[in-house]
Formats: structure tokens, C-alpha cells, sequence
């Protein structure tokens, strides 16, 4: 989990299958690395669905994780584990 935070660190968004590929993992892995990350307070889902572009999207500039169904972000606490990664 700490990779998957590395990665979110840097910026940007990120696909599932992106991650997936990145942690060599598959997509319902990393689904569930999300979801434990949310749980201990590192990432928060902000979004239902994920259709637009990203520079149309009002949620691109707090979106971490965009993929089919949902749209996670990091905390501040997830930044600040994520930045002492980095």
C-alpha cells in the first residue's frame, strides 16, 4: 500500500488499470488496496463515475483515482504519508 500511495503522491490522475499495471496487480487487487486505504482515513471518495475528460471535469484538480463507478482523493493524511514516501 505504501507503493499505491507513492504513486498517488505525484500528482495527477490515475486509472485503475494504470495502477493496477504499475503495481503489478490486478484491478480488483487494487480495488481493494483503495478501499483499505479509505478505511484507515488516506483516501476519500469524491465522485460516483468518471465519463468526462479530465480538463472538463469541475473534480480534476482533488482527483487521484478515476475509474469506472467512483473517484477517490487523497486526505490530507494520505498527502502527508505520501509526501514522506516520496
Amino acid at each position: 500500500m505504501d507503493r499505491l500511495l507513492q504513486l498517488l503522491g505525484q500528482g495527477g490522475v490515475h486509472s485503475y488499470s494504470d495502477l493496477a499495471h504499475a503495481l503489478s496487480a490486478s484491478e480488483e487487487f487494487l480495488q481493494q488496496m483503495i478501499e483499505d486505504l479509505a478505511r484507515m482515513g488516506y483516501l476519500e471518495l469524491v465522485g460516483e463515475g468518471c465519463q468526462a475528460k479530465c480538463e472538463d471535469c469541475s473534480l480534476a484538480e482533488g482527483c487521484s483515482v478515476g475509474g469506472p463507478g467512483q473517484i477517490w482523493s487523497l486526505t490530507e493524511k494520505g498527502g502527508q504519508v505520501a509526501r514522506k514516501l516520496h
